[in-house]
Formats: structure tokens, C-alpha cells, sequence
């Protein structure tokens, strides 16, 4: 089969629904941190941190022990992101980095510790074998968009949220608790962040060392591209995980073209990002990386 009959296979289709899923997961959980105001660039730590718990949890007690562990790690994470960013005013960049670090090091240390290996886990059975539409994660994926934008949109705490994000001295005036709101959105964020993960590993069905590869940045990118709208950011998950998908569908095929198509999704989000920054629309909410007390 030609290398064009294969992009317009169903194979592709199959292939980009997969995975779109992870990416799909972090960028809800970014657009939650930065609509709140927190500035999320931990998304990559959460991915690795919630992989490895999902799959320790699924390998002892299975897939739904799994799924809660990663829940659990994703939360924790985002909720001391917040407090650490708030609470202690250290620089969001620098406590998101802080954690992609420690993710990246912590994970090799528990690999290594619980199956001697620093490089991968034993396999696990995750939810087993499905097709992409009713995949356990991919049904979660889906919800977790409806559940952020109806939730953003339509409730008071999400209202709470929204003005945390947008002038958080203001909605501090107002009696909110700001700090406390940042944090729950943010543990929210981090859930969802992990749970991504927990996709990505139940894929692969085992835990690899390093294994979100650059998936939590895309992610982010995905956040901006999309003006902060979940909706939005969702689908651009996609067409990133179309770029992604291409290199499984053209495996086979000349060398060099396969390593042009795994440059594609980075290649395009440089691009998109610039174009964005020359545009006027669709600019960060207003009180993005702004504190809420005052020093």
C-alpha cells in the first residue's frame, strides 16, 4: 500500500482516535491550571508520574486501582504546584520545572526499586483489548472535555474559577478564597494530567522510562493555540495526534520520511505559536501568573 492510500486509511483514523487521548487528558488539565491563574508547565512530570502509578497500582490490584492511583499522584502534584507557586511565591516556571525534573529522576528510582529495572516495568493487562470508541480512556478522555467546559462554563465554581483567572485581586475583594480555588483547579488540572499518563501507559500496556516524551509540552501548546478554551484546545489535540500518528501508519517506509513526520508535531506547534504571537485574539486570561496576595 502506497504511503498516500495509508494516510487516508482507517488505520490512520484508528491510530489518531489512540492517540489523541493523552494529549487530549493533559491539555484539559492545563487549560484547568491556567484558567485558573497558575501557570502549568508540569504537565510533563503529571504525565510520568501518573504512567508509573497507573501501571504500579494496575500490576498489583488492576486497572481501576490503576486509574485511581494516577487520580491520587495527579491531584497531590497539582495541588502542592498551586501552594508551592502561591502559598510559598515561588515562580510557577520554576516549580513546574522542578517538577518535570523530579518526575524524570523519581520514576527511574521507584522503576528500579519495585521491578529492578530502570528502564521498564513488566507488562499489564490495563482494560484489555478494545476497540478505540469504547475504550474505558477514551471514554474518559471524552468526558473529561464535556465535564471542563460545561463546568467552566456553566457553574459556579467554575465561575470562581474563571474570575480567579482573570483578576484574582478582585475576586479576593469579592470574599473568594483564591488561593484555595487555584489549588482545587490546579489538583483538578494535575488529575487530569496523570490520567493521561495512565492512557498512554495502559496503551503501551507497561510503564517506560521517560515514555510521555514531550507529550506534556505539546499539550500545553495545545492550551495556547486554543485561546485557554477546552474545547478548542481538544481538537488541536488532534491534529497534533494525526502529526503523531503518521509515523506508526508510515513505519515501512523510507527512512528519512519517517524521521520528517516525527518532527512534525514539534515543527507545527513552533509554527502555530508564532503565527499566534503575532495575532491580537485569543490572548492568556488577564490574571494568569498573577498573585493573589500581594507581598
Amino acid at each position: 500500500m502506497s504511503a498516500l492510500a495509508q494516510i487516508a486509511s482507517l488505520t490512520m483514523i484508528a491510530q489518531t482516535a489512540r492517540t489523541a487521548v493523552p494529549y487530549v487528558l493533559a491539555a484539559q488539565g492545563g487549560v484547568w491550571s491556567e484558567r485558573a491563574g497558575v501557570v502549568n508547565v508540569a504537565l510533563e512530570g503529571m504525565m510520568l508520574s501518573g504512567a508509573l502509578a497507573s501501571v504500579a497500582a494496575a500490576h498489583a490490584f488492576g486497572a481501576f486501582a490503576g486509574v485511581g492511583a494516577a487520580i491520587a499522584v495527579g491531584a497531590a502534584l497539582g495541588a502542592l504546584h498551586a501552594l508551592v507557586t502561591e502559598r510559598g511565591r515561588i515562580d510557577a516556571i520554576v516549580s513546574g520545572v522542578a517538577i518535570n525534573v523530579v518526575a524524570l529522576g523519581a520514576t527511574r528510582v521507584v522503576l528500579r526499586a519495585l521491578y529492578q529495572s530502570s528502564s521498564n516495568s513488566p507488562s499489564i493487562e490495563g482494560f484489555g483489548r478494545h476497540s478505540v470508541l469504547v475504550d474505558p480512556m477514551t471514554l474518559v478522555a471524552l468526558a473529561a472535555v464535556a465535564g471542563t467546559v460545561g463546568t467552566l462554563r456553566a457553574t459556579r465554581f467554575g465561575l470562581r474559577v474563571r474570575a480567579c483567572g482573570e483578576n484574582p485581586l478582585a475576586a479576593r475583594a469579592a470574599g473568594l478564597a483564591v488561593v484555595r480555588t487555584r489549588a482545587f483547579a490546579v489538583a483538578i488540572g494535575g488529575a487530569l494530567a496523570a490520567l493521561a499518563g495512565a492512557a498512554l501507559a495502559f496503551d503501551e500496556h507497561q510503564f517506560q522510562s521517560g515514555m510521555s516524551g514531550g507529550r506534556g509540552f505539546i499539550a500545553l501548546a495545545a492550551v495556547v493555540l486554543s485561546g485557554w478554551r477546552a474545547g478548542r484546545a481538544a481538537l488541536v489535540c488532534v491534529a497534533f495526534a494525526a502529526l503523531d500518528a503518521l509515523q506508526v501508519v508510515l513505519q515501512g517506509h523510507a527512512r528519512a520520511l519517517q524521521d520528517l513526520v516525527q518532527m512534525l508535531p514539534f515543527v507545527f506547534a513552533l509554527v502555530a505559536l508564532a503565527f499566534l504571537g503575532r495575532s491580537k485574539s485569543g490572548g492568556p486570561p488577564a490574571g494568569l501568573g498573577v498573585h493573589a496576595e500581594p507581598r
